[in-house]
């Protein structure tokens, strides 16, 4: 009992001094808002407002109809080019897909010789590249039928593609963003409050004070877990339902106090890794040097950007002992696709897992630095 009273009363101490770091504080708040709303909102994955060239060498029926099926928001008004001005204004980066007619293309359509009709694409701007080419693709084919409808007997497809998104009917980006982001701050928050925490201790010489006091390392790491993974269970709580859901109009299909049990499981892990942190560097820059290597790298191959399937059978491998992959699939199945606890109890069980390993070696690591302290 007496172990109970130490941890939460240090952990008191976190909040209040956590309270006093206005800079923590600032950074906290600018995570869990500015930092969510503004890249969903101001980033895309769909296409959105395209940059389209015409050269129309053709100036018929047909090319005016196919000038005229370019409309916003997927494309901006497209603009009027010659031919000597394509290699420039594609060197140039002005437009994202430069589109050339050849002559006599509606008379060629109509005499069926099927003619060659050139779209230049900057593969540069990646997000629009890829899929506008689709768009395109799916313009030219229906305005030539369209335009051969009454002349000629078309032949219909053999068989009709119908495509029905689950979970994002619209293919709206920022549902997508919105909670990738969440899932990225808790990440961030979760390694440097708790590194800041311990990284503090030192620098003020208040860990000292805690040395010769009668409290064990595992109270003292036990106080910094909970407090600074209370804060950020609440932080990300409100911003999941004020910043996504009430701004972003984000829907959310499953249940959220299942959701904040998996971060609060997943923080076990992530502030073991900020204690293990702390304990390798002495002070706030380098702590800010080894984040880059090591959090960047479990964000970006965690799945949340890029399917799993899609990399390399070593990195796969390698990913599964990182907490954030597996909590970045408990997320995605439960807010996006209403999983219940069911479905996502292995990933439940994985982050536990994970969690206890990452635990362990940061206590063996705290002990440690520690005990040389006192020597």
């Amino acid at each position: 009992m007496r172990r109970v009273q130490n941890i939460y009363r240090l952990g008191l101490k976190e909040l209040v001094s956590l309270r006093h770091d206005r800079v923590l504080l600032a950074f906290m708040i600018y995570a869990f808002t500015i930092a969510i709303y503004v890249p969903a909102t101001g980033t895309g994955l769909e296409l959105r407002n395209a940059s389209v060239a015409i050269v129309d060498e053709d100036r018929s029926q047909l090319s005016a109809r196919i000038a005229d099926a370019f409309l916003l928001p997927f494309f901006l008004p497209p603009a009027r080019i010659s031919i000597s001005e394509i290699d420039r204004v594609m060197d140039a980066g002005r437009y994202t897909f430069v589109i050339d007619i050849p002559p006599d293309f509606q008379a060629d359509v109509l005499a069926g010789r099927q003619p060659a009709l050139q779209v230049n694409v900057d593969a540069t701007a990646m997000s629009q590249a890829g899929i506008g080419a689709g768009h395109i693709k799916n313009i030219l084919t229906q305005e030539l039928a369209e335009f051969l409808r009454g002349r000629y007997e078309v032949p219909l497809p053999p068989a009709e593609t119908v495509v029905r998104p689950l979970f994002n009917p619209n293919l709206e980006a920022s549902w997508f963003v919105g909670v990738t982001q969440i899932i990225n701050m808790i990440t961030v928050l979760a390694i440097v409050l708790t590194g800041a925490a311990l990284i503090r201790e030192r620098e003020h010489g208040t860990l000292d004070h805690l040395l010769v006091m009668p409290l064990t390392p595992l109270e003292i790491m036990l106080a910094k877990v909970w407090a600074n993974g209370l804060v950020i269970v609440a932080a990300a709580t409100l911003s999941l339902l004020l910043v996504v859901m009430g701004l972003l109009r984000v829907p959310i299909a499953g249940s959220i106090p299942l959701f904040v049990s998996g971060t609060i499981l997943y923080l076990f892990s992530v502030t073991a890794i900020g204690v293990f942190l702390a304990t390798v560097v002495r002070s706030m820059p380098q702590l800010g040097l080894l984040f880059i290597p090591i959090v960047f790298p479990m964000i970006l191959l965690s799945g949340g950007y890029t399917p799993l399937d899609g990399m390399p059978e070593a990195i796969r491998i390698v990913t599964m002992f990182s907490p954030t992959t597996h909590f970045v699939s408990i997320a995605q199945a439960i807010l996006f696709r209403g999983a219940g606890f069911g479905v996502v109890w292995q990933s439940f069980a994985a982050v536990a897992a994970v969690g206890v390993a990452f635990f362990v070696g940061a206590l063996v690591r705290f002990r440690a630095s520690i005990a040389v302290t006192r020597s």
